[in-house]
């Protein structure tokens, strides 16, 4: 897969990527980025000699049909591990177990702090429970990871990418082995979670929001919504001044035009009276 889609990926986009020496040669390392398009999860792996191991909803390996099998076998190609997001409980504690897992292999594990991928572009809240659990628990260091405009390159909507440059600043490894054995302590891994955040925030440049993505995004889809039904209610208003508007012409209509007849036949009888009277 790396000559397959690394080696185009890179010729024809060609990233640049900035502190490519704190990648470890070899041994466990957690790669914690940014999360700013689906792509994210291809450049990164990428420009890296090494196999990175990145977590995917179980859906894209269990579709049935040649497609369903064409897709997982694309993403068991790019390193992507399944997990089954059906319990919110149930998929946190798979993703913990296979991060925990891919590091016991002395591979790299990558993951997204944010929990999904940033919807106005800004960085979110990391959240505690996967990443901290699983640099506590193996004791692996956490290397930051910012991606550079990769939104850019095919925002939502659009069909063909945008030819242009993203970019890839990976900075110097954390070391969070002073929090060992305190894996379950939440204050613990808020702060180790935070720090992590705090260190990809500066590698990326990206305005910080003190929210979860998923809150965000619900913010965003409420207000679209909230948009969506003024501007409905808003046209129905119209429709109905306008249909307000068209009855009084109307009205008006009808009125000048019983008055002009009235006045027609009051001059017409006029007429004959003065006639008779002649």
């Amino acid at each position: 897969m790396k000559v397959a889609i690394g080696g185009p990926l890179k010729v024809t986009f060609r990233p640049w990527v900035e502190g490519l020496e704190h990648i470890p040669a070899e041994g466990p390392a957690i790669l914690a980025s940014n999360h700013l398009s689906f792509s994210d999860s291809f450049f990164l792996p990428a420009i890296l000699d090494r196999k990175v191991t990145f977590i995917a909803k179980a859906e894209y390996f269990t579709t049935p049909g040649v497609k369903g099998r064409l897709t997982a076998a694309f993403f068991k190609g790019v390193g992507q591990l399944p997990v089954d997001r059906s319990g919110a409980r149930g998929a946190g504690e798979a993703a913990i177990k296979s991060g925990i897992d891919v590091l016991e292999r002395g591979e790299l594990f990558g993951i997204y702090p944010e929990g999904t991928r940033s919807p106005d572009g800004r960085l979110y809240r990391g959240k505690p429970g996967g990443l901290a659990r699983v640099a506590l628990a193996t004791g692996a260091p956490v290397i930051p990871v910012a991606m550079i405009d990769t939104e850019k390159i095919q925002p939502p909507g659009q069909v063909m990418p945008k030819l242009m440059r993203p970019g890839i600043r990976i900075g110097k490894p954390l070391d969070f082995s002073r929090y060992q054995g305190m894996d379950h302590d939440r204050f613990v891994l808020r702060a180790v979670t935070d720090e992590v955040m705090y260190e990809i925030m500066k590698l990326s440049g990206q305005e910080y929001v003190d929210i979860y993505a998923t809150a965000a995004k619900r913010q965003i889809a409420d207000a679209a919504k909230a948009d969506r039904e003024a501007e409905k209610a808003a046209k129905a208003a119209l429709a109905q001044a306008e249909k307000d508007q068209a009855k009084k012409e109307m009205e008006e209509a009808e009125a000048a035009a019983e008055a002009a007849a009235q006045e027609e036949a009051e001059a017409e009888e006029a007429e004959t009276e003065g006639r008779e009277a002649q």
